[in-house]
């Protein structure tokens, strides 16, 4: 008996897709964190204002308004085939920044350009990669393999992190890219092999319908259906008011809070990422014996409330075990509300509802932009604990007004 068969948390890699799948998430993730790494610090070192950096961040994010587009091409063409174009796309935007960082013609005009290519194409990654786990993985083991697909990314900021920052600081930013652009290369080659040929689901329209309208029936179905509406308010609610905060933040925490340079910077990353990988490791082996809209509400309460306390650290230490439970508390949120899309929603709509829950992610350039500002007026302590208190209030209103979906135990959100 192998270990894949005789480890229950294991069992997704029973499926082949997933087999191939996992590995390349894994290192698309780990050349995004590495590439946020190189970016972010040298937007911070070259402008020296946060708000350049807020802004910044905020165009990683760009094409959230575009997402849901994505997840009717890959309703289309194939999800397998989207992912390719994209990642082969990552390729061709991370050769021409290393040969830049390697020429040193590097300048933040350049820098920002090529950030709104990325923000275009990448925030929708997750969508197909959810999609795909969703089309071909039993629906008995879809919360096993949702967490395990989602230490991917809490990994990635564990090692894309700390390899980017001491890339730079021991080979520079060029070669840091070099090692980027291999990343990226090995990603998608592994993922020519994931996913399947694309099924007509039953009661999906023969005929293919018009971008606009198909886009309007997918907000129509988000709207008229209470827990994936509600789940998708809460998604842009804590894109909004709590990652701004352990995301592209963390670069202004550590640079003008804390004294640290890039590798301090990477392991304030890590350290958020180390939590959130042990809750992804602990919901894969254990996830399915808890609710997850119950999960979902839960953790997005104690994600707030720790939110605020991290608002008013000022040592380094102190600050990284508070990421590391931030982290932690994170994929009990995020993790359970994923799977109560997939399984909730109709198949017929299952690509149109993750692309418009992907359109929730604006909310956290849209919280980074206002934050920027806020931040060299108020200072980061009263900027995050202006943010965590609105978090709290409006996650207690969305838990309030939705409770028969989202708390009792025989919801179709709560089944195990």
């Amino acid at each position: 008996m192998t270990v894949i068969e005789r480890v229950p948390a294991l069992a997704p890699f029973r499926v082949r897709s997933f087999r191939f799948q996992w590995p390349a998430d894994l290192l698309a993730s780990w050349a995004f964190e590495m590439e946020g790494v190189i970016l972010g610090w040298f937007v911070l070192v070259s402008t020296g204002s946060v708000l350049a950096l807020a802004v910044f961040g905020s165009l990683q994010f760009l094409g959230t308004l575009i997402s849901p587009f994505f997840g009717m091409a890959g309703d289309r063409i194939g999800n397998r085939n989207l992912i390719c174009l994209m990642r082969s796309a990552y390729i061709v935007i991370a050769l021409i920044l290393a040969a830049l960082f390697l020429t040193d013609q590097a300048t933040p005009v350049a820098v920002f350009a090529l950030g709104i290519a990325i923000g275009l194409v990448r925030p929708s990654d997750i969508t197909l990669r959810n999609l795909l786990v969703g089309e071909t993985m039993p629906t008995g083991m879809l919360m096993s393999a949702m967490s395990i697909s989602r230490t991917t990314a809490d990994s990635a900021r564990v090692v894309g992190a700390l390899s980017g920052a001491t890339l730079v600081a021991t080979l520079g930013s060029g070669v840091a890219y070099v090692v980027v652009c291999a990343t990226y290369l090995v990603s998608l080659l592994l993922s020519l092999h994931v996913g399947v040929r694309r099924l007509r689901v039953l009661g999906e329209p023969e005929v293919a319908l018009s971008p606009i309208k198909a886009l309007r029936e997918g907000f129509a179905y988000v709207w008229s259906t209470p827990d994936v509406r509600a789940a998708t308010l809460l998604a842009f609610l804590m894109n909004f008011a709590a990652y701004p905060f352990v995301g592209q933040l963390l670069a202004h925490v550590a640079k003008d809070i804390y004294g640290l340079d890039q590798t301090g910077l990477g392991w304030l990353i890590s350290s958020f990422a180390v939590g959130a990988l042990i809750g992804s490791l602990t919901l894969s082996a254990r996830g399915a014996r808890i609710r997850a809209a119950r999960s979902m509400v839960a953790a997005a309460l104690l994600w707030f409330a720790l939110n605020l306390v991290f608002a008013w650290i000022t040592v380094p230490l102190h600050g990284e075990l508070l990421l590391i439970a931030i982290g932690f508390v994170q994929s009990f949120c995020m993790v359970p509300m994923a799977v109560i899309l997939l399984r909730t929603a109709d198949p017929a709509f299952r690509g149109r509802v993750m692309g418009v829950r992907m359109l929730a992610v604006y909310g956290l350039p849209l919280g980074m932009l206002l934050s920027g500002p806020l931040i060299e007026h108020a200072g980061f302590a009263w900027s995050a604990t202006l943010y965590s208190l609105l978090g709290l209030f409006f996650a207690s209103l969305i838990a309030l007004r939705w409770r028969k979906q989202l708390w009792h135990r025989d919801s179709p959100a709560n089944q195990r």
